[in-house]
């Protein structure tokens, strides 16, 4: 194997490394993002769920008060019909006929008002079961999630610990100019570093390789970038197998 296809091997090793470490890093910050987007989220239904829920006492309150309302007014036309009889003249009886007919003229509003409360209360009683049942679920999911995260987020952190020992040891095998080149590209551009190259394309930012670069990158006589994204390419054809995030097996210089 030739020099260039042994450090090409090392850094794809290294990368692979860096690959699951990535993943871990990921997990580590998406833990948290679940529970706080959940908590987002419960507290938008809590305050949904007593919004239905003001809105619900509401409706009671009013439908309570027409019907002390009309019970009032059934009571005062008892009252009046029972004083209608010892009326003495045909002045008083047709006042206290009008004042009569008035009261009953107010409870069939105050009837239809009711009824068209009791309709409220029946349509809004769906709202009120749906934004429980929403409230109960989150409750639920953000219980779980939160008694989840530390063991998750102590799960992590361990594999983090032993991938950072297998970094080392890979590491180790490299050149130190090649490895500080390749840590150098690692702290300014997004994951992963080196990538190879399919029929002139990069892997990376999938955009093709000037034809004078890719001739370049065939000969196989040192490692190079790739000129629009500046990741570490190879050629995929110098490997039998594919690299991807795993170390490729090297094929004769």
């Amino acid at each position: 194997m030739s020099l260039y296809l042994e450090q090409i091997r090392q850094l794809v090793q290294l990368q692979g490394v860096d690959d699951e470490i990535h993943a871990v890093e990921q997990e580590l910050s998406k833990a948290p993002q679940t529970v706080e987007r959940l908590t987002a989220e419960f507290a938008a239904a809590e305050a949904e769920k007593a919004k239905c829920d003001d809105k619900m006492t509401l409706l009671l309150e009013q439908d309570k008060r027409v019907a002390l309302e009309i019970e009032e007014d059934d009571a005062r036309i008892h009252k009046s019909k029972s004083k209608l009889m010892q009326v003495a003249n045909s002045r008083e009886y047709q006042a206290m006929a009008r004042e009569m007919d008035s009261m009953e003229k107010n409870i069939h509003t105050r009837e239809e008002e009711r009824a068209r409360i009791k309709e409220a209360i029946k349509s809004h009683t769906e709202d009120v079961e749906a934004a429980n049942q929403t409230w109960e679920t989150l409750k639920q999911a953000l219980e779980e999630a939160r008694a989840s995260l530390d063991a998750r987020m102590a799960e992590a952190r361990a594999k983090l610990e032993v991938l950072e020992q297998r970094r080392a040891h890979a590491g180790s095998e490299i050149p130190r100019p090649v490895l500080e080149r390749y840590e150098f590209i690692r702290r300014r551009l997004a994951h992963p570093v080196i990538v190879p190259v399919h029929d002139g394309i990069c892997d990376g930012c999938h955009i093709a390789i000037p034809p004078q670069a890719f001739i370049d990158l065939q000969s196989g006589q040192k490692i190079l970038n790739c000129p629009n994204c500046q990741r570490l390419i190879y050629w995929s054809e110098h490997f039998s197998g594919n690299t991807g995030s795993t170390a490729p097996d090297a094929a004769d210089a």
